[in-house]
């Protein structure tokens, strides 16, 4: 079953994920990462929380673009661009407009991420399990709120092509809503409930978990950062660090945002941008939410943690190293007071922690997974923007398929990194 050395490069969900699938067919396994496994540095620390099989939706959909005035003008809104960002941004920009320029590109983008997303709370289910850590696993459910039915129907399309890709959801009532959600504003009267969803208590301890459970499972963790490879003849012979080589026969790339010098140093120029996220959590609440709640009107992942009640969302497209505006975290906080009225108007500063982290986007909303251009013993698993946690334990599998060399169960052909050349 094994056909040798694997070195997979990042600790977040998807390496974490990926090295546990290796080892349980017998391959020896190498995660190789410098930071803490679900330390703050990762995206995998600070998402929405959220596994969401309904997550199919591109960022960009018809019309966005008319609103790329607003994004330069509002430092602010849900959606920001920094003007000195500008000029390295336009190339990723213009992509991502286009992605999403019509229904038919968002459908053909759902088409490609339902199967990737599909039976994700029971995935993690199962691997939370094996891991000792099942109580953080939820699968309850997730809503999507709105004030009235009128504002459901303003996302038409979205829902439209849920429905297309065969996902299914229940319509809850104002009356229903108060039963379900009492603590909740009551300036929402409108909600559709996703049953198929799930979420996760705490994913930082989550992945932490998923690693040292591969680490049991006899992975070898090393902290390092990967700097480069040694590939001859079209052949991986190791994975270069500062502390010198790791002999290996393949490599997996699952660095998130930092994947992007090292897919070049592989053979391949992808057009990976840092979505900007950020979330406030408010510690020992008064109030919340029974399940996470999305609000239409702050488009926000909004989910009871261990640590407090977590509001996540806002994309800020600046650069890699600009300083977090912790203004827009401050946004998510005031809304959670908003929305849920049983919470004190004068929260104490220690109560409220804020963070920020990198969403590692592609411009079509879809990873990238599949072999890199100088040789195919180098598979990348990255790029997953918003449905990086949510769609893990998937891109593990056909990344270990990958791989192997065998024919995978889900169709690559969406995901391959040669879409962009």
């Amino acid at each position: 079953m094994s056909g040798g050395h694997v070195v997979v490069i990042g600790a977040g969900i998807v390496g974490a994920c990926t090295a546990l699938a290796l080892r349980r067919e017998g391959w020896e396994v190498t995660l190789l990462d410098p930071a803490e496994p679900g330390g703050e540095q990762a995206a995998s620390y600070g998402n929405g929380a959220w596994l969401s099989p309904h997550s199919v939706i591109p960022p960009a959909t018809p019309g966005t673009w008319r609103r790329v005035p607003q994004f330069l003008r509002d430092p602010l809104g849900p959606l920001s661009i920094r003007w000195s960002y500008l000029p390295r941004a336009t190339p990723w920009l213009l992509r991502y407009l286009w992605s999403g320029w019509t229904e038919a590109r968002v459908l053909r983008a759902a088409r490609a991420l339902r199967p990737l997303l599909e039976g994700a709370p029971a995935l993690h289910a199962a691997l939370a399990e094996a891991a000792g850590v099942s109580g953080l696993i939820r699968r309850d459910g997730l809503m999507y709120i709105y004030p009235d039915r009128a504002a459901f129907e303003a996302e038409a399309l979205a829902w439209r092509v849920r429905c297309q890709v065969g996902l299914t959801w229940r319509e809850i009532g104002a009356e229903e809503l108060r039963r379900r959600e009492p603590e909740l504003d009551r300036r929402y009267g409108f909600a559709i409930l996703a049953e198929e969803g799930g979420h996760c208590r705490d994913p930082g301890t989550y992945v932490a978990a998923l690693v040292a459970q591969a680490v049991r499972e006899g992975a070898r963790l090393r902290r390092a950062a990967a700097t480069g490879f040694r590939i001859e003849d079209g052949r991986l012979r190791a994975v270069g660090t500062k502390a010198g080589e790791v002999a290996a026969d393949r490599a997996v790339i699952a660095a998130g945002i930092r994947s992007r010098p090292l897919a070049a140093l592989a053979g391949n120029r992808l057009p990976l941008q840092t979505e900007r996220g950020y979330h406030a959590v408010i510690a020992a609440p008064e109030a919340g939410p029974r399940v996470p709640l999305m609000p239409s009107d702050g488009k926000m992942g909004v989910t009871m943690t261990e640590a407090g009640l977590r509001a996540a969302g806002q994309v800020e497209i600046a650069a890699l190293e600009d300083a977090p505006d912790w203004r827009r975290a401050a946004i998510l906080r005031d809304h959670l007071l908003r929305s849920f009225p049983g919470l004190p108007r004068d929260l104490p500063p220690e109560r409220v922690r804020f963070w920020m982290g990198h969403r590692p986007s592609m411009p079509d909303g879809l990873p990238c997974i599949g072999p890199a251009r100088r040789s195919p013993d180098i598979v990348f698993a990255f790029g997953h923007g918003h449905t990086g946690l949510v769609g893990a334990p998937r891109t593990a599998k056909l990344a270990l398929d990958l791989v192997a060399r065998r024919r995978p169960d889900l169709d690559p052909a969406p995901y391959n990194p040669l879409r962009f050349d």
